[in-house]
């Protein structure tokens, strides 16, 4: 009786192999869970071409804060990454699965909205200031010049490796629209040896 009975109180084989499904099902659900949420909040985008020289380096690849603007504005200094005027913006779907954006642009915030821009002679002033920016690889070429009155929520981004950048300064991008900006680079996590957390410059 005594055997009967612990015997009938181990589990049955198939019972063990229902746990173990159950346990695999559970750990793929959760881990598809948490894939969705990081990239519901953050972008992964690699770098192409030079135009940011020599804060970032062409292959490189970077994680954005897609939260960054959702509770505050964009700062002087801030490098974003945003939608260039004319390219669609990502799907629901390329989000929630990570796909970047191939044509996203990756720049520094200059001006914000109100700001008066005049670049001349290769310096560029905001609102009667010249920008002191230890980060660009260069000067501006001498004979660059122009002038922007930004509107409300318009924002003049300008890459730091001025002389090979498409930016602001061109009419085909001109100011973008804080509507426009994906989100704020956090890090470069790619190549290993190159990891590290962005710098996001303020101006005194």
């Amino acid at each position: 009786m005594e055997a009967q009975e612990i015997q009938e109180a181990q589990p049955p084989r198939f019972s063990k192999a229902k746990s173990i499904v159950r346990e695999i099902v559970e750990t793929l659900v959760l881990t598809a869970i948490i894939f969705v949420v990081v990239n519901s909040v953050t972008g992964r985008f690699k770098i192409y071409g030079a135009s940011m020289d020599n804060t970032f380096k062409n292959g490189q690849y970077i994680i954005v804060n897609r939260l960054a603007y959702q509770f505050g504005e964009p700062q002087r200094g801030d490098v974003v990454v945003f939608v260039p005027p004319g390219h669609p913006e990502s799907t629901l779907w390329e989000r929630i699965l990570g796909i970047p954006g191939e044509t996203d642009f990756i720049k520094r915030v200059i001006g914000a909205p109100g700001d008066t821009i005049i670049i001349r002679s290769g310096q560029i002033e905001v609102n009667g200031q010249i920008l002191d920016e230890p980060y660009i690889k260069e000067p501006m070429l001498a004979h660059q010049s122009g002038e922007w009155k930004l509107g409300p929520d318009q924002y003049f981004a300008l890459g730091d490796n001025r002389n090979f950048s498409k930016d602001s300064r061109d009419a085909s991008v001109g100011p973008i629209s804080g509507d426009s900006i994906v989100g704020k680079v956090w890090m470069v996590y790619w190549p290993v040896n190159a990891w590290k957390m962005v710098e996001h410059y303020r101006y005194p």
